[in-house]
């Protein structure tokens, strides 16, 4: 949709962006900004119901200080919130990627004032929404796929009037693009994007920005008792690898305890022998989307958060291939914490690369807390549909810090149970756990059961199921119909300030 979207730009800006609640004129501030009374007409026209994302559009006369005016609704004032304002923003982004004005100036404030929300947060929020929508969704178009009607894409610089709504248009711009680039790892095909393109992608998103980088492959895998990810990914003649990478701060607590970061990175899940039936394969190049977000939120960490402690991303990267190397239903795996496992389902493969990672992270890295990401089960889309994503947590402290960061990316989740019951329902008779119960009770629900054999008592752990958030099935808000980068910006705000 855009080239780019940037912040900043000086001078005349060719349009200039206000807002207004459903049912309620302009306020006094935006008045203001409206000295031919050409503004007031057009919120008086039919079409500006003040719904979110409803846009009108003035035309000042004469020597006016902007060429365009848009008016863009943000829904009912009592349910506003900043999730209202990515909508909002996204609307404008999109009415303005038709305009194609090369600079916006948005003066919001009157309407935020009087709903009492913070300028700097708002400001990140429109940033978000902005910066979203500018993500290229056409990076796989070739010479028979158009290009805008021979017409470049258009780049925007847009700046805001209130310097703390400014410092936070800023920041969201900076977030959308950790979690652009998250949708663009997605986006890659499994054709090239491999667990060692993946590793490369870590590496040079680690030189580009100071962190260190390593990934562990071939036989120290082996050496490092990583079973589930070098059992998994044996069939494949794409290798497969865990993937570390580090940020420490300048002057912070480099020292101290890390939060740990884990996603499960399948670069493609055939299902093994265990094979997916139908067309269920097609899109399976997104069951990487756990550790696409992890390297976005790294990203971010990197270039914007700067938290002032130590963050360390596990990607466990592997594809789920057939070959005679193949791992079958009937095989029993020993981890390095000793756990036992006994194959039923070689679909149920997610689970057996994060358990590696766990218990990685409990034995390598002494965490502060774990956090892990993966597209892990179909059961939480029949739970929670698009709208939430699932999470297990059952340290207070954590689960807060989560839920705060949530509310305050809109990439929202929703707490399902942990029980002992569970964890009953994943013993084996041959060896100590099931990677997968044939019985469907309660199916997301056993793969976060099966995790908790690997999480040593104590460590605070989450794991967050976004198999229903990571993509969108069509157009809506600040996203088009394709993956949605969903956790990076989460994750982002759990580490803003830490």
């Amino acid at each position: 949709m855009f080239n780019t979207i940037k912040a900043g730009g000086s001078g005349r800006a060719a349009a200039l962006v206000l807002a207004h609640f459903k049912g309620q004129p302009l306020d006094a501030a935006s008045r203001k900004r409206d000295p031919d009374g050409s503004v007031a007409d057009a919120v008086k026209r039919g079409e500006a119901t003040g719904d979110l994302g409803r846009v009108v559009e003035a035309f000042p006369s004469g020597r006016a200080a902007h060429d365009r005016v848009l008016v863009v609704g943000l829904g009912a004032k009592d349910a506003f919130d900043a999730d209202a304002l990515r909508g909002a923003a996204a609307a404008v982004a999109r009415r303005l990627a038709v305009t194609r004005d090369p600079s916006a100036e948005i003066d919001v404030q009157g309407p935020i004032a009087g709903a009492r929300l913070d300028p700097q947060r708002a400001g990140s929020a429109f940033g978000e929404g902005l910066g979203l929508v500018a993500w290229n969704a056409d990076i796989l178009k070739g010479a028979a796929g158009g290009n805008n009607n021979g017409r470049p894409k258009p780049t925007l610089a847009v700046r805001a009037t209130h310097a703390p709504f400014n410092r936070g248009l800023k920041r969201g711009l900076a977030l959308a693009e950790s979690a652009n680039l998250t949708r663009t790892l997605s986006q890659t095909p499994p054709n090239v994007a491999t667990p060692m393109w993946m590793a490369d992608q870590a590496r040079r998103l680690a030189r580009k920005t100071g962190m260190t980088c390593t990934v562990i492959s071939g036989k120290r895998l082996k050496d490092e008792r990583l079973t589930g990810i070098s059992t998994v990914g044996a069939a494949s003649e794409n290798e497969p690898c865990l993937i570390r990478l580090e940020y420490k701060p300048k002057g912070g607590r480099a020292g101290g305890k890390p939060v740990v970061l884990i996603g499960k990175t399948m670069c493609y899940d055939s299902g093994g022998l265990s094979l997916k039936i139908n067309n269920s394969m097609a899109g399976m190049k997104r069951d990487k989307d756990g550790g696409c977000a992890v390297l976005g939120a790294m990203h971010a960490v990197a270039t914007t958060v700067r938290p002032r402690r130590r963050v360390v991303a596990l990607l466990a990267a592997a594809e789920n291939s057939i070959s005679d190397e193949a791992y079958r239903p009937d095989d029993v795996l020993t981890f390095r914490n000793g756990v036992t496992v006994e194959v039923t389902n070689t679909d149920a493969e997610g689970r057996l690369v994060l358990a590696d990672a766990l218990c990685w992270a409990c034995e390598r890295e002494n965490p502060e807390c774990i956090i892990d990401l993966a597209t892990l089960t179909g059961g939480v889309v029949v739970a929670l549909g698009s709208t939430f994503a699932g999470l297990w947590c059952d340290d207070d402290d954590l689960r807060a810090r989560i839920e705060a960061a949530s509310a305050a990316s809109g990439e929202r989740v929703w707490r399902l149970p942990h029980h002992p019951e569970y964890r009953d329902m994943m013993k084996s008779t041959v060896a100590d756990i099931l990677n997968s119960n044939p019985n469907r009770k309660a199916h997301p629900i056993q793969g976060a059961a099966f995790l908790s054999y690997f999480v040593e008592k104590g460590v605070p752990w989450a794991h967050i199921d976004i198999a229903g958030v990571h993509v969108a099935d069509a157009d809506k808000g600040p996203f088009v119909a394709g993956p949605t980068g969903w956790g990076a910006r989460l994750l982002a705000e759990f580490l803003d300030g830490r």
